[in-house]
């Protein structure tokens, strides 16, 4: 499993969260009045229903002027770290398994870990900042030269992205409401309803939001 793809195969698939992975070589100067930015969360509004992104928290890991990727960081999958990658998985937060992380390039995987209080991640081969101590981890280092700076890992399975101007679109039509991530929501353990908690910890009245019911025609 690779950790990105291949530059020549890269699509642009268009929608929500279907656009390809941006150029990194681009660092845009654009101002966004969404403020999203790298440690930025995309919460799904209440309204969206499609299923791939349904109460889902995306984090974002880069947004400039070539587009904006991240990934999503509640949707575990069935499949254990163990059975792709199991130098990895001693490193991984619990639950060690693979996590879904957006509708493109499944097939190639996205590592994010929490530094350790106080660690140094400076002159580190294979990791790089994100924002604070988030940082995306190269699949391809050796897990033991990483696991004692880190407090756990997450690897995704796939990633959300958008080209220029897709998301603009999407949060002029209220589809995400943007808000700070902690450092530890990229390894949060899958059985902590992240969407509502996210919610659950902003200002009234977004703090709200976090009592809508999962199925409304339930009530």
């Amino acid at each position: 499993m690779a950790q990105a793809d291949d530059p020549d195969d890269r699509k642009t698939r268009g929608g929500r969260g279907g656009g390809h992975e941006p150029d990194p070589g681009r660092r845009g100067s654009r101002q966004d009045e969404q403020t999203v930015r790298a440690g930025s969360l995309l919460v799904s509004s209440t309204d969206l229903a499609e299923p791939t992104f349904r109460r889902t928290v995306v984090y974002i890991i880069e947004h400039n002027d070539a587009g904006t990727l991240g990934v999503v960081l509640n949707r575990p999958s069935e499949t254990a770290v163990h059975d792709v990658l199991p130098q990895w998985s001693e490193v991984c937060a619990q639950p060690r398994t693979l996590f879904v992380g957006g509708p493109v390039k499944r097939d190639a995987a996205l590592c994010l870990g929490t530094v350790r209080v106080g660690a140094s991640i400076d002159g580190v081969p294979g990791v790089r900042r994100v924002d604070g101590r988030v940082v995306l981890v190269d699949l391809d280092t050796a897990p033991e030269r990483i696991g004692a700076l880190i407090e756990g890992a997450r690897i995704f399975a796939g990633y959300a992205g958008w080209t220029f101007g897709q998301l603009d679109s999407e949060l002029d039509n209220d589809d995400w409401i943007v808000v700070s991530a902690l450092p530890t929501d990229p390894i949060t353990s899958g059985r902590t309803d992240l969407w509502a908690e996210v919610l659950r910890r902003q200002p009234l009245p977004l703090s709200l939001l976090a009592t809508h019911p999962i199925e409304v025609e339930r009530n």
